[in-house]
């Protein structure tokens, strides 16, 4: 059937399930944290802690973490074909520092069907806390495009942030991406064939298989953590941005930061003027 806009406020939950300490050191691996990043690549290392990178909220409910699903409001918005879908937008909030072992409940709910013309938008959001006492751990929110299913009249949804600073930024960060990123990040739970198999990859119109959009959320909300926060968690409280074209697996990320009255402005660029990831606002805590 085609989008249906009646799917809003379709709930998904009560999800539950876990994460370990290995899951969160897997995934700094996938964003491309390293020997200079003990505090979330290593959970032994002398006179360190481990920590978990905020951004880890993103995949924190992954399939293979879950014991039990309830309903899955995504299923109410209408069939498409999978390889036309992407990520439009991502966003987080942290309610406490990720601890390196949870067990959580999840909930959410569809907020939004858009007609963007080309395609279709859909915007959910969600509340994941833990199970044990119901304090809040974090909350995220997701948009993706449905690429050939717009048309159907409905409302174009509110507009991104614009970043308009007439001003070079006040930090750059430049992360270099493996070939090989994507087979890497997969393993954190998105197997979407579209960042892994080349012939599924054509068929859905790229070249080769892309680099996940979260994958660059992660790369981004790392340099975020480390110029804004001091790589320290516990002053990260927010982030949100809009991607605005592919990565390939390879390709140098290049972040931009604007620091503006208590939040920062950025975008993240694949190539010099090749904006990849926009539209971008952080929230922290000042030392």
């Amino acid at each position: 059937m085609p989008i249906d806009p009646s799917a809003v406020g379709t709930p998904s939950g009560p999800t539950e399930g876990f994460w370990k300490s290995k899951d969160c050191l897997l995934y700094a691996l996938g964003v491309g944290c390293g020997v200079d990043d003990l505090s979330f690549t290593t959970e032994n290392s002398a006179g360190i802690n481990q920590q978990v990178l905020p951004t880890f909220a993103c995949v924190a409910a992954a399939p293979e973490r879950i014991r039990s699903a309830g309903e899955n409001g995504f299923s109410k918005v209408g069939t498409f074909n999978p390889a036309m879908l992407v990520h439009g937008e991502q966003g987080i909030t942290l309610h406490q520092p990720l601890p390196t072992d949870a067990e959580f409940v999840s909930t959410g709910t569809i907020t939004g069907v858009y007609d963007k013309g080309s395609g279709a938008v859909i915007a959910s959001e969600g509340t994941t806390v833990d199970k044990a006492t119901g304090a809040p751990i974090f909350s995220t929110r997701t948009a993706l495009f449905i690429r050939g299913e717009g048309g159907f009249g409905g409302d174009r949804g509110p507009a991104a942030v614009k970043i308009d600073v007439d001003r070079p930024a006040d930090h750059t960060v430049t992360y270099q991406t493996r070939i090989d990123q994507a087979l890497l990040y997969r393993l954190n739970g998105d197997r979407n064939p579209l960042h892994s198999d080349p012939s599924f990859a054509k068929s859905g119109g790229f070249d080769r298989p892309i680099l996940h959009g979260m994958c660059t959320f992660g790369f981004t909300g790392r340099a975020l953590l480390r110029v804004l926060c001091e790589n320290d968690p516990s002053r990260f409280v927010s982030m949100d941005a809009r991607f605005s074209k592919p990565v390939l697996p390879g390709d140098a990320l290049t972040i931009s930061i604007w620091i503006e009255d208590g939040r920062a402005l950025f975008r993240t660029e694949r190539a010099p003027g090749e904006v990849v990831l926009d539209s971008g606002v952080c929230v922290y805590r000042a030392a």
